[in-house]
């Protein structure tokens, strides 16, 4: 998967394309559904431990990458408001797979609208869900409140628990490769649980 590829030399990456490109992989990822397979959470933690090092300014970093979040899944939204019944239509392609839909719309099942909270801490599922919100015609100011709150809340939390480790332990940079697998592994677990049940149930 090409997220495993960024993850190769995320540090590199993410202090090659500087605040700009930040914003624009955060926006992708939250606005447009080919951006699933972008690393959110890592870069987002990495970035903020990059600027415990000096790399970024946390106070510009996290208001631009917050910022990105919150306009990627406003054009989520809208896309999904503009081609409705569409993507349904939309045959399987590299850069989308139906299951993708269906993950997001049994998310939607169980969580209601909390999902557009939630599924910010879910690859794949932060990508679409916007988009179903805007199908399923999600009246826009609801929509608009939990897009601000998960938008906070996810950008903030992890680019300050990245700051905030960078700063407190000394040396943590040279277990970053680490930390990323743990970060991927922890994000992916809400997906490899419904897998596990839907194999078995």
């Amino acid at each position: 998967m090409l997220e495993s590829l960024l993850h190769a030399d995320l540090p590199t990456l993410i202090t090659t394309v500087g605040y700009v490109g930040l914003a624009v992989i955060i926006l992708c990822e939250t606005g447009l559904l080919f951006g699933f397979f972008l690393p959110g959470d890592s870069l987002l933690f990495t970035a903020g431990l990059l600027a415990s090092q000096g790399v970024f300014a946390i106070w510009l970093l996290i208001p631009l990458l917050a910022a990105a979040a919150i306009v990627g899944d406003s054009m989520g939204y809208a896309i999904g408001a503009r081609i409705g019944p569409a993507l349904y239509k939309r045959e399987d392609s590299f850069f989308f797979r139906k299951r993708y839909i269906e993950e997001t719309e049994a998310f939607y099942a169980k969580h209601g609208p909390y999902t557009i909270v939630l599924a910010r801490f879910v690859p794949i599922v932060r990508t679409f869900a916007p988009t179903l919100a805007g199908v399923g015609r999600m009246p826009y100011t609801l929509f608009v409140r939990y897009n601000v709150l998960g938008g906070l809340l996810w950008t903030v939390g992890l680019t300050l628990a990245g700051y905030f480790l960078g700063t407190l332990v000394p040396g943590v940079a040279d277990y970053l490769d680490a930390i990323i697998i743990g970060i991927i592994l922890l994000s992916l677990t809400p997906l490899l649980h419904r897998w596990w049940q839907s194999r078995w149930t």
